[in-house]
């Protein structure tokens, strides 16, 4: 991954809009594909290999949550997702197939660069933390193998996204430590904009449902802890 010359894949029907995206992300000077149903999207992730792939939920052929299944199974990307519902439980399943973040309709062409950049520039810090941050974290039945990216719960390996996966090393690697939403924003997702808190939260939720609702401890109105298993 070039930290000048970023691919993005931008997946989205109505090709108005794929188009005025596709010309904001190419005046950054990165290279973007267009693809406007489920399918293609899926053929253009292998064949293209993105950095990044801008993905709404509402597609011909197959649906937004199917595409980034397959994507992510294939291959670990970030996946920034757009839906016209700003609907909890819709925002849950896209972060739960492999989303690493969402954003509704309307939204700025300002803020999609700007969370785009959030997203690679945390991929690239994670990059370079493997080689002197690769060691192993175990938690009682919670195994963390940071090299691999893998995490485990009494034995059985759990799926994490990339951006779940990276909030649960920072909060393990704090355990016991309350860290506020903005910290998390901050460690996590590079952000320094508190009105991305809402996606710290929801985030923290697919973890509970993943790892169990004990691993993270919630202090209101501060922000949130890990709590090692016994």
């Amino acid at each position: 991954m070039s930290a000048t010359s970023y691919r993005i894949l931008v997946v989205e029907d109505e090709r108005e809009i794929a188009g005025q995206i596709a010309r904001r992300l190419e005046s950054e000077g990165w290279e973007v594909r267009e693809a406007y149903d489920g399918l293609d999207a899926v053929s253009e992730a292998r064949d293209f290999l993105p950095d990044a792939v801008v993905l709404d939920v509402m597609l011909p052929g197959i649906d937004g949550l199917e595409v980034c299944r397959r994507i992510q199974s294939e291959r670990e990307v970030p996946v920034l997702m757009v839906t016209a519902r700003d609907d909890e439980t819709d925002i849950l399943v896209g972060l739960g197939v492999g989303a690493d973040d969402y954003m509704t309709k309307p939204f700025s062409m300002r803020e999609l660069v700007a969370r785009l950049k959030a997203l690679l520039r945390r991929v690239e810090r994670a990059e370079r933390r493997v080689e002197s941050e690769s060691g192993p974290l175990t938690f009682g039945d919670i195994a963390i193998e940071r090299a691999g990216r893998r995490v485990r719960r009494d034995g059985a390996e759990v799926h994490l996204t990339p951006t779940e996966f990276d909030l649960l090393v920072c909060l393990a690697v704090n355990a016991g430590t309350v860290l506020s939403r903005d910290a998390l924003l901050e460690q996590v997702w590079n952000w320094v904009d508190a009105s991305g808190t809402r996606t710290v939260d929801s985030h923290i939720k697919a973890l509970r449902r993943k790892l169990g609702a004990d691993v993270v401890r919630t202090v209101h109105g501060v922000g949130y802890a890990f709590e090692p298993p016994v």
